[in-house]
């Protein structure tokens, strides 16, 4: 079920949405629908992405050796 959405705009923002929804040939209604979605889908991945590195730091166990280097020996030219 959809849904409606009221929005107040600056009358020089919505002219030049109206302008881009033109040129695109498709309408202000449908950029702000395809931005949102975009916004859920992109937010949706960057949490599935932190739960991945999340579960690895979790079930991987890494035993580094004695550091046994400076910095400046790692910066040395």
């Amino acid at each position: 079920m959809q849904k409606n959405l009221t929005l107040t705009l600056d009358e020089d923002l919505l002219r030049a949405a109206r302008k881009a929804a033109l040129d695109r040939n498709t309408s202000v209604n449908q950029l702000v629908r395809n931005y949102l979605e975009q916004l859920v889908r992109e937010t949706d991945r960057r949490q599935a992405a932190i739960a991945d590195v999340e579960d690895i730091f979790r079930t991987t166990k890494i035993r580094a050796g004695r550091i046994n280097w400076t910095r400046d020996d790692l910066h040395e030219r």
